[in-house]
């Protein structure tokens, strides 16, 4: 068990100093982004599936509740957590297309998608940024790997450099940290 327990820890810390030496000025223009949209009076959707799902509730807990400090709530919407209609949508359109319905009924023009696919390649995560960028949305992407499709369509497409999912994933939770302790360094 120790043995590993040192490998995670290890496999942990490789992949933190590859993000840190390649994400850095890219965390930057997300956090702008995000700053600058909450600013505006727009709204932070998040989507994603599984455990990307989770970090999109996750992340959207911090924005409505509070990140570390007391401060108001902010608008920060995920949009995996409505069974209905992600049943319905998924029922009558198809699984691909349970998040771009949504930012179709839910999003306006200037507010930010974010999307989050260890892959970079979730149809459903992809379809929601095309819809996105059609009503002039800003998008971005918390990806892995090579980064996918998610390169030529997100503003910013932050990734990981790994193939192991659940490194890329802690990984993930650590942008949405990063950009919500900007968000409220620059909103208090």
């Amino acid at each position: 068990m120790i043995t590993v327990i040192k490998e995670e820890f290890a496999s942990h810390l490789e992949t933190i100093e590859l993000v840190m030496k390649t994400m850095e000025n890219n965390l930057v223009i997300a956090s702008k982004l995000a700053v600058d949209t909450l600013k505006n009076g727009n709204k932070i959707l998040l989507f994603g599936n599984g455990g990307s799902a989770a970090d999109a509730q996750h992340i959207a807990a911090e924005l409505t509740g509070r990140y570390k400090v007391e401060r108001k709530g902010l608008a920060g919407i995920a949009l995996t957590t409505d069974t209905s209609a992600l049943t319905a949508i998924g029922n009558d359109y198809g699984y691909d297309k349970i998040f771009d319905r949504q930012v179709e009924s839910l999003a306006n023009k200037g507010d930010l998608l974010i999307g989050i696919s260890t892959s970079g390649n979730s149809q459903n995560v992809i379809n929601a940024f095309l819809v996105g960028k059609a009503m002039r949305c800003k998008t971005i992407g918390f990806s892995g790997r090579d980064g996918g499709l998610m390169n030529s369509i997100c503003d910013i497409n932050l990734i990981v450099p790994s193939d192991n999912t659940p490194r890329i994933q802690e990984m993930h939770i650590l942008f949405g940290h990063t950009i919500c302790q900007i968000i409220d360094n620059d909103l208090i």
